[in-house]
């Protein structure tokens, strides 16, 4: 495979300042204010009309920085609609939970600014006529400590408009899942449930629910307090403004690091400090995403459209990088395992497809699969999309997928019995825990 190396170039890549993450204020809302400004007024608009955020917010171009890179503004009128005629009042959701082992952006955004995702959920919240606004962070993880004191903070300080309520939901992958969370936050169990109908329609306990990703949320609270032409200012722009990506792998600095869509990936790799080394791949979107040759991609926009003709996705903002001495197949068994075991146990393609997809790929890496095996993995891939309760089997055979085609050489190589690798070190994080597959059925541990 062609590898690619880029050291940190000699002048920075040009970038905007920070937006989200310039001014960390933390939990102190006197600080806050003092950085962004008091909450914009509102005024309270009826079930089944919109304020006029939701028209901005459509201006603004923003798109939903969570994963799927939906108009956050259609999604708020969608919401909207479903309100007034299911004659229903809607919920807001915002998604802090970040179950992508290589994802961070979310909890150093609510560690670094939580009132900033706050106030966008109050200010969505208003904008779509919604009296709470459920903000759900991974129980057991920092960020939900944060949201818990800047709540207190604002409490102190008179309150909101809208009700805010922080929630602690299952530390798993598919409890962040929309129809999951949703379920969470209006039953008290963290698993997906069928759709349609979507969750904008039929969310939390059947109301029309805007769920979306703490990043967005907090873009949510700048454009309601300058303006769509002000967040078009930078970016790609068909998809404009700033996005967290959380770098890792084969970098000199790993961490969070906030650019304008559109930055290249070799450009974002500059601003974590170049690589420590030539680098073979790259894992885009994060482990619902795919892989991507690092020669393909490395001067293509991070945006949807520009990483696609490498077969890549900004998705969840993920990019972790990896070193041309390391076998990308073994890194891909380790998650694919990891993503099988993390299934909800609810449907067989998610218990027993992602199982044998595991186990195939666990015979692949350990160079012990044959060609008569390998045909049997591609056909599983082949067959598993579409066909589960959520889209978690989609996202894991999507990754795996991706590896076959972007390591075709060394699949070869694996299938001869022998691995090119020169280095036994992981690179990809995966939880540590032991996994039994297939997963048992749902219990406790999902409330």
């Amino acid at each position: 495979m062609t590898t690619t190396s880029t050291p940190a170039p000699p002048h920075a890549p040009h970038a905007s300042a920070p937006r989200l993450l310039g001014e960390p204020v933390g939990v102190d809302l006197a600080r806050h204010v003092a950085a962004f400004g008091p909450l914009p007024a509102q005024h309270g608009v009826k079930r089944g009309h919109a304020g006029p955020l939701v028209a901005e917010v459509e201006r603004s171009g923003l798109a939903g920085r969570g994963g799927g890179w939906f108009p956050t503004g259609r999604k708020m009128q969608a919401v909207v609609a479903a309100a007034h005629s299911a004659r229903k009042d809607p919920v807001v959701v915002v998604n802090a939970m970040e179950g992508e082992p290589a994802a961070s952006k979310d909890s150093v955004l609510v560690h670094r600014n939580p009132h900033l995702v706050l106030d966008g959920a109050v200010l969505a919240a208003q904008a779509v006529g919604a009296s709470v606004a459920y903000v759900v962070a991974h129980r057991g993880g920092r960020s939900v400590g944060t949201l818990e004191r800047a709540v207190e903070q604002r409490a102190a300080r008179g309150g909101d408009p809208v009700e805010l309520r922080v929630l602690a939901a299952p530390a798993r992958y598919v409890a962040s899942e929309e129809s999951a969370l949703a379920n969470f936050v209006g039953e008290g169990i963290g698993l997906p449930v069928t759709v349609p109908p979507r969750v904008f329609e039929s969310g939390v306990r059947r109301r029309p629910t805007f769920l979306s990703n703490a990043e967005t949320m907090a873009h949510i609270a700048l454009v309601a307090r300058r303006g769509a032409a002000w967040f078009r200012e930078v970016g790609d722009p068909a998809q404009p403004g700033t996005m967290l990506v959380s770098v890792s792998g084969a970098v000199a600095n790993p961490g969070v690091i906030e650019v304008p869509t559109g930055t290249t990936m070799r450009q974002i790799l500059g601003l974590a400090g170049g690589t420590t080394g030539p680098v073979s791949a790259a894992v885009t979107g994060g482990y619902g995403g795919s892989w991507v040759s690092a020669s393909a991609a490395i001067d293509l926009p991070w945006t949807p459209d520009g990483l696609r003709p490498a077969g890549g996705t900004p998705g969840a903002g993920v990019l972790a990088v990896l070193p041309s001495e390391s076998c990308g197949l073994v890194e891909t068994a380790r998650v694919v395992q990891w993503m099988a075991g993390q299934s909800a146990g609810q449907c067989g393609p998610c218990r027993f497809g992602l199982t044998a997809v595991s186990q195939d790929f666990a015979a692949l890496a350990a160079a012990r699969l044959k060609g008569t095996g390998l045909a049997g993995l591609e056909k599983r891939l082949g067959i598993i999309p579409g066909r589960g309760a959520c889209r978690h089997p989609d996202g894991a055979v999507r990754f795996a997928a991706s590896a076959l085609e972007v390591f075709a050489d060394e699949v070869k190589r694996h299938l001869s019995g022998h691995c090119s690798a020169g280095r036994r070190t992981y690179v990809l994080p995966v939880p540590a825990g032991t996994v039994t597959l297939p997963v048992d059925r749902p219990g406790e541990e999902w409330r």
